[in-house]
């Protein structure tokens, strides 16, 4: 079955931004934000008409979330998500932990009024997401915050590693979403707001690692 993911086109593109540019962007954060649901087929196809372009820059932005390893290719006209493992998950998971844990800490240096605040707006919408009950929103809203808060330096090495990590972990987010409630009882980013105010990297450190564990570290029982 080809079913492309919702929305595809619903941002418009950037000033100076090609079209190839902008596709590329747009399924990037696709998989990214998990519209791509894992093991479900898509094709170049059923995303040019999604986009509402060619599929030219469709091709050759699949080709790069390959190289990625964001998607699998199955054929020249196919990709999906690949299936996760235990030992995938296991090796991702130890990666984002490490990864934000430490581009959290590094942010420290940054933490003035202005950016916590900027920091405490994104929580407060992600709150209001989670109340409504919006997935897209929570995702995209999860997600803002963490980019802002580990992309205080435009020249930052940690954060195009941290992106490779949410490519392969990203499509399982929303399952993750399914019984957050059970899991998550802990407002870990409140948490790590808290610490950046006081400037205690230790706290900031905890409150990052205990926010992805209780994220999606319950997705880990049920790969056996």
């Amino acid at each position: 079955m080809d079913t492309a993911p919702l929305s595809l086109a619903d941002e418009p593109r950037l000033t100076g931004e090609t079209v190839q540019q902008w596709v590329f962007r747009r399924l990037r954060r696709a998989v990214m934000s998990g519209r791509f649901p894992p093991g479900q087929a898509v094709t170049i196809r059923g995303l040019a008409e999604a986009l509402g372009v060619s599929a030219m820059p469709v091709r050759e932005a699949l080709r790069r979330l390959v190289a990625e390893r964001a998607l699998v290719l199955l054929d020249n006209r196919r990709v999906r998500v690949p299936e996760m493992t235990a030992q995938r998950f296991d090796e991702l998971f130890a990666a984002r932990t490490l990864l934000e844990v430490e581009a959290a800490a590094r942010a420290l240096p940054f933490a003035d009024p202005a950016f916590c605040e900027r920091l405490a707006a994104l929580d407060r919408l992600s709150d209001a997401a989670w109340r409504q009950g919006d997935i897209e929103a929570m995702i995209e809203t999860n997600l803002a915050f963490h980019t802002a808060l580990y992309s205080t330096r435009a020249d930052s090495v940690l954060m195009p590693l941290i992106e490779s990590v949410w490519l392969q972990i990203g499509p399982f987010m929303r399952l993750a979403l399914t019984d957050l409630e059970e899991h998550y009882r802990v407002d870990r980013h409140r948490e790590a707001l808290d610490a950046l105010a006081a400037g205690d990297e230790a706290a900031l450190r905890r409150a990052i690692e205990a926010d992805i564990h209780d994220g999606i570290g319950h997705l880990r029982a049920q790969l056996g």
